[in-house]
């Protein structure tokens, strides 16, 4: 079997999706036989800092620099870094120090790899990954999760156009050093292929989702009492709480539909945390609840909580992202209220699976209709739901895409 490294700024202790992925695709592929290591940087989300690995290293490089923990037996080299900065200018320096220490730790502490896959964001670690691999003289892969710097540009989060030419000559060399471009979603992949990419050299894995954790339960919960969830009917959103969700339309809806039975619940974190409840309370929404960070532990009863599961994405955020939890709501039996492009792949996906409703993003009459509806119609949303588990029991199981990363391992170790 083949050495493997997983290049990722985020895994456990760290606790946000990408984290989780990457801990279900290391342990995947551990199962099927292959030696895993890992890369990645210190807990630096939601609050956490080195010291959360303080009690769990077993082995400390370069004065503190690098820790090394294990998870479920796979040995983990942490870059130690700050807490997440703010702003993504902010965070900038962290990218540099993490790649930097990268290689750095290529060249004396990591062994000999087979394989280096590395998972954005940042767009800056595909390069990593590229050199990793030349370094080694082995296979490169990098996943892209989202479309960058596409996502950046269409936000305004960069607006300098020598800064967005520099971008676009990193992306371009990202696909052009990497051995394979794995995309998450066919959408990803034509955008690639467009972009100069041989087809042979691209190959679409989707995310996928634990289906032993993410179970459908009762609705009726001790979260769901604390939180006095449990009469009347609850849409939620949990996840973060940035630029690409549509906020207008949720907002826009629970101003409309104030007299009726309907809750809005919103939880997560993110950098428009603060500014999302400032116009909760500067509208006076009362019937729209807005709750921080929960861990992971307590996602499927926070996701069974709700009659009816939101992912209000924009316009650009439909278009260069696929957000992963369309799987965990599905695999928890939930009905989804999606904002997405009716050509898009989420769109297909719910109308494949025949568990949702989808709307255009950033078009708020269509949302609260939809809303209005979906309340209508409550009594056939636990159907809905069950059609969704279903869907992913069968597609997306985390035995089922781990064999096609291991397939695809294969493919670029064996000769041929």
């Amino acid at each position: 079997m083949s050495r493997i490294l997983l290049h990722s700024l985020v895994f456990p202790p760290e606790r946000n999706s990408t984290a989780y992925l990457m801990a279900d695709l290391a342990t995947g592929l551990r199962h099927l036989g292959h030696d895993v290591t890992v890369l990645t940087t210190t807990p630096h989300y939601h609050g956490n800092s080195p010291a959360t690995l303080d009690r769990q290293s077993s082995a400390r490089a370069w004065a503190g620099l690098l820790h090394r923990t294990e998870y479920q037996g796979i040995p983990v080299w942490h870059v130690t870094v700050r807490s997440k900065r703010d702003t993504l200018w902010r965070r900038a320096p962290d990218f540099i120090w993490f790649h930097l220490v990268s290689l750095a730790a290529s060249l004396r502490t990591i062994p000999t790899q087979d394989v280096v896959i590395a998972t954005s964001p940042p767009l800056t670690i595909g390069l990593i990954s590229a050199l990793l691999g030349a370094r080694w003289r082995c296979a490169s892969v990098y996943r892209v999760a989202e479309l960058f710097p596409d996502l950046l540009i269409r936000h305004g989060a960069v607006k300098s156009r020598a800064l967005i030419n520099g971008l676009e000559w990193v992306e371009r060399m990202v696909y052009r050093h990497n051995t394979m471009i794995v995309v998450i979603a066919e959408q990803f992949a034509r955008v690639v292929r467009e972009r100069g990419v041989a087809p042979d050299r691209v190959r679409v894995i989707p995310d996928f989702v634990d289906t032993d954790f993410f179970l459908p339960l009762p609705r009726d919960s001790a979260f769901a009492r604390e939180h006095q969830l449990a009469p009347g009917f609850v849409v939620m959103y949990a996840g973060n709480i940035g630029l690409v969700q549509d906020w207008e339309s949720v907002l826009a809806a629970a101003a409309a539909l104030k007299d009726q039975p309907i809750t809005h619940v919103i939880v997560g974190d993110g950098t428009r945390h603060e500014w999302l409840g400032q116009e909760i309370a500067r509208r006076g929404l009362v019937n729209v609840k807005l709750m921080g960070y929960q861990p992971r532990e307590l996602m499927p009863a926070i996701n069974a909580s709700c009659d009816l599961a939101l992912i209000p994405m924009t316009r650009s955020g439909a278009r260069d992202g696929f957000p992963s939890k369309v799987y965990s709501l599905m695999a928890c039996g939930k009905p989804i209220l999606a904002s997405t492009g009716a050509d898009s792949e989420m769109a297909a996906m719910i109308g494949d699976a025949r568990c949702g409703r989808v709307v255009t993003p950033e078009e708020p009459a269509e949302y609260i209709a939809a809303v209005r509806r979906a309340f209508a119609e409550r009594d056939e949303l636990q159907a809905e739901g069950l059609r969704g588990r279903q869907f992913v029991e069968q597609r997306y199981s985390r035995a089922a895409v781990a064999g096609a990363y291991a397939t695809l391992i294969d493919s670029l170790t064996q000769p041929s």
